[in-house]
């Protein structure tokens, strides 16, 4: 089991996520003092150099956002904000393993530096290639609909990552999540609307709907 804490102490507007109704207050994935975290453009990203990739990826899309056109670049870079402890742009050649976005490139298309930094390799994780651009795929899109049907949504998402995993990339130090988890809020009244997906890391040929978990669950 995957278990995300959240805490309504701190309030960073860049990784907004759970808005609580009584109070006005938002909630926030929980996070250690000594956690790296990173503020781009269009997401924040708690990342773990021991594992080379996100614990979580957080932001918000709005209607606009994923309705945003600009034309993807694949310009895979190191991020500057990470020094030392990082993948490499080429690390995943020669693997059966993608690039994986956890924010989309699709849903920072509103934006040119959010696009850019989209594919800063602290937003990637190893992905088999048929789960990246099959079910993860279809998720997606899911979300993007959604966030144009309800206005808004608020989006964690990462790879779990246990100790033990197997590992891939050119230098074999990059963890290889078994699984791959997203939650997805709309906060807007009169109700909170949550799910959760959890998804091995393979090609699957069910529906999404297979996949869906409470969010307490994850």
């Amino acid at each position: 089991m995957i278990v995300i804490r959240f805490t309504n102490m701190r309030k960073i507007p860049s990784i907004l996520f759970f808005y609580l109704i009584t109070y006005g207050q938002i909630e926030l994935p929980e996070y250690s003092t000594d956690e790296i975290i990173i503020e781009n453009t269009g997401y924040t990203v708690s990342f773990n150099e021991a594992h080379l990739q996100p614990n979580w990826v957080a932001y918000e899309l709005t209607k606009s956002e994923a309705l945003g056109s600009l034309p993807r670049k694949n310009n895979f870079q190191v991020d500057p904000q990470i020094h030392d402890k990082t993948s490499l742009p080429t690390d995943f050649k020669g693997t059966n393993f993608d690039r994986g976005h956890l924010a989309p490139a699709a849903d920072m298309a509103w934006s040119k530096a959010a696009m850019e930094e989209s594919f800063y390799m602290s937003n990637i994780s190893p992905q088999h290639y048929s789960f990246n651009r099959g079910i993860w795929k279809k998720l997606e899109n899911l979300v993007r609909k959604w966030a144009i049907e309800y206005g808004s949504v608020y989006i964690v998402t990462a790879g779990v990552l246990d100790e033990g995993l197997n590992q891939t990339g050119n230098r074999k130090n990059i963890s290889i999540p078994e699984n791959y988890f997203k939650v997805i809020l709309d906060y807007q009244e009169p109700g909170l609307k949550a799910i959760g997906f959890l998804l091995p890391n393979k090609k699957i040929n069910q529906s999404l709907m297979d996949y869906i978990f409470t969010v307490d669950d994850i």
